[in-house]
């Protein structure tokens, strides 16, 4: 089984180039000035969400664990949460996220990939997860149905199927995502 990582589940969603890339073809990447302000935004975030109460996630109690590993060996799925809120009886991920928009599907299939290892691992289900919007200072909750996560599975499957057979992915219909895409030089059918 070929090891994946959560965020291949984002950027499938987003691009199932930018996953080929980075699987089969790795080249050099441009690094854009949206991840690296978001990096140095997370930091700042670290340190305020820390002392901050969790009532902003309708959750009275409960512990934080920062930047949190997991992996399922059964999915062969791993990935670094920003944030896993931790009470008595439910888990629920976070994850931090440098945008004025709303959070888009892709961002929902991260999610849900992290939800799926905490589900195995810890033999629970998990039902909500929270995008936490840095320029807004605001988390946005997110149902994570089963069929939501069934979809994340078949997710997987494609990223496997697609490395496995060496096949190149067609380019997205929206092509506004590829003017600030790390991989941008390397689609020449785009432009």
């Amino acid at each position: 089984m070929i090891p994946l990582k959560v965020s291949d589940l984002k950027q499938y969603a987003y691009c199932p180039r930018v996953v080929y890339y980075q699987y089969l073809m790795p080249v050099e990447k441009k690094t854009t000035f949206k991840m690296d302000y978001g990096k140095i935004e997370e930091a700042r975030i670290d340190k305020l969400e820390s002392r901050r109460k969790l009532k902003r996630y309708g959750i009275s109690e409960g512990e934080r664990i920062f930047h949190h590993w997991i992996s399922s060996q059964r999915l062969g799925l791993s990935g670094k949460l920003d944030l896993l809120i931790k009470t008595e009886k439910e888990y629920f991920p976070v994850d931090f996220k440098f945008t004025d928009g709303k959070p888009q599907r892709n961002h929902v299939y991260q999610l849900c990939g992290y939800a799926l290892i905490l589900d195995d691992v810890h033999q629970t289900k998990v039902t909500k997860g929270f995008v936490y919007l840095i320029p807004k200072d605001d988390a946005v909750i997110f149902e994570l149905s089963d069929p939501l996560k069934q979809d994340a599975v078949k997710m997987i499957n494609d990223i496997r199927e697609m490395i496995g057979t060496e096949r190149m992915p067609p380019v997205v219909e929206n092509r506004n995502k590829c003017y600030d895409c790390e991989y941008r030089n390397y689609c020449g059918d785009v432009f």
